[in-house]
């Protein structure tokens, strides 16, 4: 199997993680609304799921269309990142426990998590997604999607962010 085979066996691990997610997210939201949580920020969640899955897709596409090289002191350096973004990504789940989700719900009256990755700054999952979002592209040289999510991705965080913030004040 030729580099761009390891490739497509890397990014089809990245999706059996992302519906891993998706499995843990479902249970933590039916937890959480059943005691009494509301959701915010519906309206940016299904961009947000768009351009997550478009940068799984285009990271092969460009590769295989464009027949970027594996360059191997890259692409190694981008595989250690993209392992270091799962590693943390998981801290924060683990971290939040059933408060975690991919959606932005709150369960009021629950206090803040000042725990894990959360003792040293305020969104670390989204430290893991910007890592990702580089590295993932990098590792078989698919500069222009790693530019482009990440043009797209800053926008949308900043409504994200925005969101989990006023969704979360009412708890500081």
């Amino acid at each position: 199997m030729g580099s761009l085979g390891w490739y497509a066996v890397l990014l089809g691990l990245v999706v059996l993680e992302r519906l891993a997610e998706l499995v843990v997210s479902r249970h933590h939201a039916s937890w959480a609304l059943s005691r009494g949580a509301v959701e915010h920020g519906r309206g940016h969640y299904p961009w947000m799921v768009l351009l997550h899955t478009g940068l799984l897709v285009a990271c092969l596409a460009e590769a295989w269309l464009l027949d970027r090289p594996f360059l191997p002191v890259l692409g190694w350096s981008m595989v250690v990142v993209v392992v270091a973004a799962q590693a943390l990504r998981w801290w924060c789940i683990v971290t939040l426990g059933k408060r975690w989700n991919t959606r932005v719900i709150v369960v009021p009256g629950l206090p803040l998590v000042a725990r894990g990755p959360y003792r040293l700054m305020r969104h670390p999952n989204y430290v893991a997604v910007v890592a990702e979002g580089v590295a993932l592209p990098l590792v078989h040289g698919s500069w222009v999607t790693a530019l482009v999510f990440t043009l797209l991705n800053a926008w949308l965080l900043t409504v994200r962010i925005r969101t989990e913030d006023r969704a979360l004040e009412p708890l500081r």
